[in-house]
């Protein structure tokens, strides 16, 4: 069945700043509408319940898309967290599909955050920020972006500082427009992004 619509559940307002830009290059013609939350703890404490309201009346041919960063938690019990949510709601989900393989709701990890995607598109950050080094990707800590250490926000803000941006500290949200920009999806090499990507394709194919 086409998927006309995605409704997606992100944390906070800078996932939405990005993914406005991202998601048409990705979906092409399907619609889709973004809820940002007051962070991850707001999400997973209003998600079953969210859920709940999009079970009542949610249309066959949309998809409920909750995307939340795995930070310290295990993917694992995470992935089982929102899966668990959705199933206590009565919706089926891409992992646990119902009859005829349907299902509502798809749930995806940023490993470890949303800002690893970042890092696993360096053009699109050099072409924000054009002062921060070319050869970042390929040092020790940084090749795998879903495997840096000591949090990625975090990781993202040391190199802009070192590079003369955001001396006061980090603005998530111009960071993400401006970032947002200029990602291109099929040369991310973040593998969380890469599912997540391959999710939305699967729905506007």
């Amino acid at each position: 069945m086409t998927v006309e619509h995605v409704e997606m559940l992100v944390e906070e307002g800078s996932a939405k700043a990005a993914l406005e830009l991202l998601l048409p290059r990705i979906l092409g013609a399907t619609t889709f509408n973004l809820h940002a939350h007051q962070g991850k703890p707001d999400l997973l404490g209003k998600l079953e319940a969210r859920l709940t309201g999009y079970s009542g009346w949610v249309p066959e041919s949309w998809r409920v898309l909750v995307l939340v960063d795995c930070d310290a938690d295990t993917c694992s019990a995470l992935k089982a967290r929102l899966e668990a949510a959705a199933s206590a709601a009565g919706l089926f989900t891409r992992s646990r599909r119902g009859r005829a393989g349907r299902f509502a709701v798809v749930t995806r990890i940023a490993i470890e955050e949303l800002e690893a995607w970042y890092f696993g598109d360096w053009e699109a950050v050099r072409a924000a920020y054009p002062r921060v080094a070319r050869t970042l990707p390929a040092k020790e800590g940084f090749r795998d972006p879903d495997s840096i250490a000591g949090g990625t926000c975090e990781a993202l803000e040391r190199v802009l500082q070192r590079a003369g941006y955001f001396r006061t500290g980090l603005r998530k949200l111009e960071v993400a427009r401006a970032i947002a920009a200029h990602m291109v999806p099929d040369r991310n090499t973040s593998r969380s992004f890469q599912v997540f990507r391959a999710a939305l394709a699967e729905m506007a194919a």
